[in-house]
């Protein structure tokens, strides 16, 4: 499906941009996004998965993910029945999805590519997409996301009185789109049409040594070696530092040598939020290499090895990467989403949703940047506590980039066949449309 998508939106561009003479916009939007996936997005992306990678690495050797997948045991043998109950890839699902539910992206992306890795490790028919591929796809492209800070963040930049309004309003529709998204994919699996294929012996022929070699060294966790008294303190004492630095993140006044912040008048629920979102990429950073070097890991050898391999699936993905933002910016650049608002405004008013979010529902599932902007200026135009800013923050922050989320996870590992997973995206995004206007209409209307 993904390869029907990209070329109408390729035809629709060029289309479009010849009978409303936008053909020179078509053009420019063309190479404008050609040069922003690889400059603005893969090559940042670089530093960020091998760091990322590294950290895992470090987690996995030293027992760390085989904890965590063992006390998640029950729920993703029922997501994910396929995956072995000690295969690295549950701890590195859970770790995405927690990071995605923390609003932490630039932490989320690497880990979710992890995971690809890993289940690709289980796929019989490479080039395929699987089922547990497909599941945990739909979970991403669903965005769980407790605090959604980047549409909270526009709403106060643009100076609203109480940005953080939208988030019980974005966590309903994110939660009906998430159980939407669960209910499509492992119905979509099921019908004829997106059944799998026979394992051909070729493909899997085909593998690189490299893949090969790591399916051997990483297809089983084992459980860590029991620490020491000594070892199980320093772990407590780290641990106890960072509960502290939580409690001063809800209380500043229990670190007094610090310069007392103005009071917060957000609700206890966002301020706890808030604090994990600061201090959990600060001590998922420091944790791990602990824990490994408690374990007798060699911590830089380890982290070394694991940036190397983030260092490589970045480069992999920049063709997908140019690819999806090509044919997205091309129909930018034909004023494509102005057409089809125009299009589907008598319908829309018909069903009583608001015209004007028609363009940021159409951009959310293409471009992050993109539906930021447009949000943006929705907050500038009519308000940023406006019902249609509200309404706008709530569909931002329950909605996900399907599209760029697609292309770089079945990227990172070469997925071509991507089977029912572009329909359960596409599901779910519509799922917390229709859920974030309605109940945005409910409370702030």
């Amino acid at each position: 499906m993904l390869n029907y998508i990209w070329l109408g939106l390729i035809l629709a561009a060029v289309l479009i941009g010849g009978a409303t003479g936008r053909m020179a916009e078509v053009t420019t939007g063309a190479f404008d996004a050609a040069r922003m996936s690889v400059m603005n997005i893969a090559l940042p992306l670089v530093g960020v998965m091998a760091l990322w990678l590294g950290i895992m690495r470090l987690a996995e050797k030293s027992g760390v993910i085989y904890i965590i997948a063992s006390g998640i045991r029950p729920v993703m043998r029922f997501l994910f029945p396929e995956v072995p109950p000690n295969h690295p890839a549950n701890g590195a699902m859970l770790m995405n999805i927690a990071a995605n539910m923390l609003g932490l992206g630039n932490a989320a992306t690497p880990l979710g590519i992890k995971a690809m890795r890993h289940l690709e490790q289980l796929n019989p028919r490479p080039g395929t997409a699987t089922n547990a591929m497909c599941t945990f796809l739909a979970i991403n492209t669903s965005s769980v996301q407790l605090v959604s800070a980047t549409t909270v963040g526009i709403l106060a930049a643009a100076g609203s009185v109480m940005p953080t309004a939208i988030i019980g309003t974005a966590l309903v529709a994110t939660m009906c789109s998430t159980m939407v998204a669960l209910i499509a994919v492992k119905t979509l699996e099921k019908l004829p049409m997106f059944q799998l294929p026979p394992a051909d012996p070729g493909d899997l022929a085909a593998r690189s040594e490299e893949d090969r070699e790591t399916e051997e060294e990483e297809i089983l966790l084992e459980p860590p070696a029991p620490l020491t008294p000594g070892k199980k303190a320093v772990l407590l004492l780290f641990c106890a530092a960072f509960v502290f630095f939580f409690a001063a993140q809800l209380n500043p006044g229990l670190a007094f040598w610090l310069e007392a912040p103005e009071e917060a008048a957000d609700g206890l629920f966002v301020r706890v939020m808030g604090a994990l979102a600061v201090l959990a990429i600060p001590f998922a950073v420091a944790f791990f290499p602990l824990y490994a070097a408690l374990n007798k890991v060699k911590v830089y050898e380890e982290f070394v090895e694991g940036a190397k391999e983030g260092f490589n699936i970045a480069l992999r993905i920049i063709p997908y990467l140019v690819a999806i933002f090509v044919a997205i910016g091309m129909f930018r650049g034909a004023d494509g989403i102005a057409l089809l608002a125009w299009i589907l405004g008598p319908i829309l008013e018909f069903l009583r949703f608001p015209v004007d979010l028609l363009p940021l529902a159409f951009m959310r599932p293409l471009s992050g940047s993109g539906s930021q902007a447009l949000l943006a200026e929705l907050a500038a135009t009519h308000g940023p506590d406006s019902f249609l800013a509200r309404a706008g923050a709530t569909l931002a922050g329950s909605t996900e980039t399907t599209f760029y989320v697609l292309a770089v996870y079945f990227g990172a590992v070469g997925i071509r066949r991507t089977r029912h997973a572009v329909p359960a995206g596409l599901l779910a995004d519509v799922t917390g449309i229709i859920v974030a206007v309605t109940v945005a209409t409910i409370v702030f209307g």
